[in-house]
């Protein structure tokens, strides 16, 4: 029996809807990958008998999801989330380049200040020497 596993993450949301012996297999097969056959031996059933309880409370778990969607909503939150992450990322680095561009320019135009400065004081110096 291949392993479905969004039937963990299901699971997480609507364990507890289930009854205790579902979730104990869920948990045995899902969460401690023990085999059909191991769960069988440690339940004194058979493991068509495991394999049918598994089936049937998967199913159950789809069919939560089916009616309240609580998994899809909580997938399409995260991702909103994931993306105003990566707009704040993206403007906090728009803003450093902003002000790295704001510094660099105001040092450009404190050089020219200061180049300028240093000619009038060398052309002055100059005069003076004659």
């Amino acid at each position: 029996m291949a392993k479905n596993l969004d039937v963990i993450n299901l699971f997480d949301i609507y364990g507890e809807m289930l009854t205790q012996k579902q979730q104990d297999f869920i948990c045995y097969y899902y969460n401690d990958d023990l085999s059909l056959a191991e769960i069988a031996e440690n339940e004194g059933i058979t493991r068509q008998g495991v394999r049918d309880a598994i089936k049937r409370a998967e199913a159950q778990l789809f069919a939560f999801e089916e009616h309240l969607g609580l998994y899809r909503r909580n997938e399409t939150l995260k991702s909103g989330l994931e993306e105003i992450s990566e707009l704040i990322d993206n403007m906090v680095e728009l803003r450093k380049n902003q002000v790295n561009a704001e510094r660099q320019e105001e040092t450009e135009t404190q050089l020219k200040e200061l180049s300028s400065e240093h000619s009038i004081a060398a052309f002055l110096l100059s005069r003076g020497a004659n």
